[in-house]
């Protein structure tokens, strides 16, 4: 039997924009995902804490702020000081090209940007989560 896939889905810092976060949850749950969605104005460590918590495979960050340099840094840090970087982190919002390479060095798995179908978010998952 194969396990399902669960996925966080979080609205970190005082962006109050989740219409992309939502469809996202509902495309990941209508693929067999089970989906954890945290709701707005998160910090970093409740982001973390809620992902270790719920044993989560992969963390979905939704960014509109401009701030996603400072919370992706920030979320993969908590991961790296819980001994949690087996959690994939990726990410969607109105992020620019040259920050997307910068957020992979990071680590940040992926980014969708608007345009990306949530075909190509719930492929990416199914493709790069590593499964224990």
């Amino acid at each position: 039997m194969e396990t399902k896939l669960r996925i966080l889905i979080a609205k970190p810092g005082l962006d109050g924009h989740d219409r992309g976060a939502k469809v996202i949850a509902r495309a990941l749950r209508d693929a067999g995902m089970e989906v954890i969605y945290t709701g707005l104005r998160q910090t970093s460590e409740m982001i973390v804490n809620a992902a270790i918590q719920e044993d989560v495979d992969a963390i979905g960050l939704s960014i509109l702020s401009g701030a996603h340099m400072h919370y992706f840094s920030e979320v993969v840090e908590g991961l790296k000081s819980r001994q949690a970087e087996d959690i994939l982190l990726f990410g969607g919002g109105i992020i620019p090209d040259q920050d997307i390479a910068k957020l992979k060095e990071l680590g940040v798995g992926a980014i969708f940007t608007p345009g990306a179908s949530t075909q190509e978010v719930v492929t990416y998952l199914r493709e790069n989560v590593q499964h224990t």
